[in-house]
Formats: structure tokens, sequence, C-alpha cells
């Protein structure tokens, strides 16, 4: 413009993108309603968008299991392993193959580059199997292929159930415990986007035989000829698999055969000179849990004299599907509990919840709201000394705006709330009121300069002033930040919100200051 005085009397007939954009609001008649339109859509995200402690990582990989009955590890990767690798290589985005041999079974892990859809790559491993059945060698089963699902992998919650005692032993046994929880589990398992349930430290029922081996020298056995008897129970045929000392029939595959610990005992092992050579004989039968499973799972409490207690437990990990809220996952889950406590208490079931990440993500959000309201107080009080008391509840008013339309513009593109997402938001928070900060201070300047200039036509071209130079350094900034859009692997995955947040706060910080300041200043100023 040609003098100082059309600045203020004439609007530049050369706008900009901030001029047109200030032309466009300041008289409209829906900028007021936008404004809270805005401002409704920021806290309905807030609330819909899924919460989670850490961002999903795309990992994706199956396993390929072939068995072959009777063949040796040699043979296994001759005819199996060697062919179905090569023919594995051929599947575009595969970074890692992992094979063993077994006797009777081919093992063959495949691991895709971290970020590859998972939908894609399993349907790649299938149909790369399924194409190429005809090189399977004769004696070969169908190949079993099981895919890998990182979403189901990492539980939300944990719940450590365990018994109560009375004069330090437990109430109730290991293996019913494990019954009482492995019923429960299918329960929780009902709840909308629960995806998997695993239980940790439980005790299995199960028929124990203790072998004496000097009983079993006495009687000139070896252990081969006993493990070939007992493994005879295994057998889910309808034949006859040995028979008892009162002439019955043991016929495996009937539900409850097996009813007690005297069935076990009175199986025949042997004959020595006529006579009949009882397990019981040589071994002691017992009825408890499967004691081959060394896992357990320990819980730590601090007892009244605040020691360190130690309780076995059965623990149970609970993950949640993709894109799900983990916060109204386990409110579910809590309510469930608390609505059968009493119930388990009568069956001397206490639990303790020792993993919560709905907790975490729900105290990350919450901490987020209060570190901006604070942040946003403290801009307010900068700018009430430096511009003046309105000036600077615009541009405290900015602030939740463009929150409020980056977290709109992020549940749209299915991106969920979690610590990757804060650290984002408050990264840019800083960055966030530039704009909008140099907008009014341009305002404020030329105001005082003419304080009886039309403040509508003085807003606009203010806006359009700086317009050109703070697009330049905000595109400058979002710059910055695209190149991690380009890093790979585990760190390129995780990091992936701050790519997308902190460029979206930024334009919108662009566009709510150009818009909306002027707008503010003619109404307020």
């Amino acid at each position: 413009m040609n003098n100082k005085n059309d600045f203020s009397t004439k609007l530049n007939p050369n706008l900009n993108i901030a001029g047109r954009l200030s032309l466009g609001f300041i008289n409209h008649p829906l900028t007021a309603i936008s404004i809270f339109l805005i401002l409704a859509l920021g806290y309905i995200s807030l609330i819909v968008m899924p919460r989670e402690e850490n961002p999903q990582i795309k990992v994706s990989g199956g396993a390929v299991i072939v068995a072959m009955p009777g063949a040796t590890p040699s043979q296994i990767q001759k005819v199996i392993i060697n062919p179905l690798e090569k023919k594995l290589r051929e599947i575009k985005g595969i970074e890692h193959i992992y094979s063993f041999a077994k006797d009777s079974i081919a093992i063959v892990q495949v691991q895709y580059f971290i970020g590859e859809d998972k939908e894609s790559s399993n349907l790649k491993l299938y149909n790369q199997i399924m194409r190429n059945m005809d090189m399977m060698p004769k004696g070969a089963m169908t190949p079993i292929i099981k895919t890998m699902d990182i979403d189901t992998d990492i539980p939300i919650t944990t719940i450590a159930f365990y018994s109560q005692k009375k004069n330090n032993k437990d109430l109730i046994s290991q293996t019913e415990l494990y019954k009482q929880i492995d019923k429960l589990s299918k329960e929780l398992n009902k709840i909308d986007n629960v995806a998997l349930i695993n239980l940790k430290g439980e005790k299995k029922e199960q028929y124990n035989i203790l072998l004496n081996s000097n009983k079993i020298s006495q009687y000139n056995l070896s252990m081969v000829e006993v493990l070939k008897r007992v493994k005879a129970l295994a057998y889910n045929t309808p034949n006859i698999n040995g028979d008892t000392k009162n002439n019955e029939l043991l016929v495996f595959g009937i539900k409850q055969a097996i009813k007690s610990s005297k069935d076990i005992e009175n199986i025949i092992i042997s004959y020595q000179n006529g006579i009949a050579v009882y397990l019981k004989d040589i071994a002691k039968v017992e009825k408890s849990y499967d004691i081959q499973n060394k896992k357990e799972a320990i819980l730590y409490q601090r007892d009244k004299n605040n020691n360190f207690e130690k309780t076995s437990n059965i623990t149970m990990s609970i993950s949640k599907l993709k894109g799900a809220n983990s916060v109204v996952i386990n409110e579910e889950i809590f309510d469930y509990m608390d609505s059968i406590k009493d119930d388990l208490l009568k069956k001397h079931i206490k639990y303790t919840i020792t993993r919560d990440d709905g907790y975490t993500a729900n105290n990350a959000v919450n901490s987020l709201v209060q570190n901006l309201l604070i942040s946003i107080f403290i801009i307010a009080i900068l700018l009430i000394f430096s511009l003046g008391f309105k000036e600077a509840m615009i541009v405290s008013l900015a602030v939740p705006m463009i929150l409020s339309v980056t977290l709109f513009v992020g549940f749209i593109l299915g991106e969920t709330i979690n610590r990757i997402t804060l650290f984002a938001l408050i990264v840019s928070l800083g960055m966030l009121v530039d704009a909008a900060i140099i907008v009014i201070e341009n305002i404020h300047r030329h105001r005082k300069d003419k304080p009886d200039a039309n403040i509508e036509i003085l807003s606009i071209n203010a806006t359009n002033e700086i317009g050109n130079a703070t697009n330049i350094a905000t595109i400058a900034i979002i710059l910055t930040f695209l190149p991690m859009f380009f890093v790979g692997g585990m760190m390129g995955q995780f990091m992936h919100p701050l790519p997308v947040f902190v460029p979206i706060a930024l334009v919108v910080s662009l566009i709510v200051a150009y818009a909306y300041t002027p707008y503010l200043v003619k109404k307020f100023l």
C-alpha cells in the first residue's frame, strides 16, 4: 500500500492467504458458531478417541509348521525346510527366516520388515504356501500356518488371583483355583473388544506317577517298559489298552474312563513268574497338579508387619483389539470383577490388579489437559503485561481451538491418544501460539498508532502484512518434522505420531490465527 493512511482506510488489493481468510471470516455470521463447534468437536474427540499407553506398532510375521511322521531332522531339513525357505524368500517384504528341524516336524518362521501391513503380509504367506503344495514330499501332512498378532500379545491389564489363607495354608488348591479362573476367563472374553486372555502360573489337574527306582530294579524292570505301559493310557482309541486287577477293561477315549488314582495304580506293567506286577507295586500315584510345569507366578504383598509376603498366584493377562479404547475396556472388566467379588470370596479366591494401562493412559491425558490449562494461564499472564487483558484472552482462546481441531483430525485419521501423541502436542504447544501472538501484536501496534482507524480494515491489512513471513516460518518448522515419516524400523513406528500431529497442529494454528483472531479483535477490542 502507498501510505499509512491507506493501511487503515482501504483494503490491500493484493491479499495473500492470511488476508483472504481474515476477510472471509471477520463478518461471516457463522464465525461465532464455528468457534463453539470447534471446541465441541475437540471435547468429543478427547472423550471418544481411543486411549492407550503406547502407540501400536505394525509387526508382521508367522510360522509354517509341517509334520512328517517318522522323518529324521536331517530328512526334514532336506525335503521340507530347504525348498520351503526358497519359496518363502520370493515373498516381498520378508526380512528374516528362521527354521527348526525336529523329529517328524519342520517349523519355519518368517519375520517381515517393521511397518509392513499385517493383513497383506498374512495373505501373501498363506497364498505362497497354498500355491506350492505340490512341492511337499509324500508323507508330509497339510502345513499349519500360524500368523503373529502383536496387537493381542501386549496386555492392557493383568489380574493376579490367589487363595485365601488360614494358618498359612491355602483354603483352595491350585488346581481348583485354575478351574475357577479358567471359567472366569471365558466370561471376561465376552466383553466387547477383548481380544485374548492368557493365564500364567496355572496348575492344571493331572495324575502324577512317582516311580521308585529301587522297586523297579527289584522287579527287574526298566524305565522304558514302565514308560510304554503308562503312555498307553494316552491313546484316544476304542482299543483295550490294559487290564486291571479286577479283570475290568479300560477303554480310553470314553469320558472319565479313569475316575481315581486307584484305576491307574491297578494297571498291569509286567508279569514276573506268572504274577502280575501292578503300577502301585513300583510307584506312588497321586492326583495333583502338573508338576512338570516349572513356570510359576509369584505375587509379593506387604503383610501387617510391613514385610513382603510371597504368594503363588494365577495371573490373567487381557489384551484388546487394535484401535480399541483401553480405558473403556478396563472399566468394563473391573466393573465385572467388582460384581463377582463376593462370589469369589465365598470360594476363598482373592485378586489384585497388577497392571492397568487404561488408568495410565487416562492419567496421561488428564495430565495433558491440566498442563495445557496451566500453559494457557501462563501465556495469558505474560500477554496481559505486554499487550493487554483483552488481547491476552483472545490468544488464550486460540490454544484450545487449535488443539480441538488437531485432535479431531487425528481421530478422523484413525490415530489414538498415547504417550507419543501427548508428547507431540506438548512439543508443539509453544509454537501453536506464535501465529496468534504475531497477528494480534501487529494489529495492536497499528491500532496504537491510529486509535481512530477502522478496526475491521486495520485488522485485515495487519494480518495480511505478516502472512507471508509467518507462513514461511511455520513451513520451515514443519519441514524439520517431515523427515521423521521416513524413519524405518521400530523407532519409526513408535515415533509415528510426532510427524503426524505436530504439522497438523502448526497448520491449524495458522488457520485459527488468520481466520479467528481478526474476528475476535473486531468484537472485543
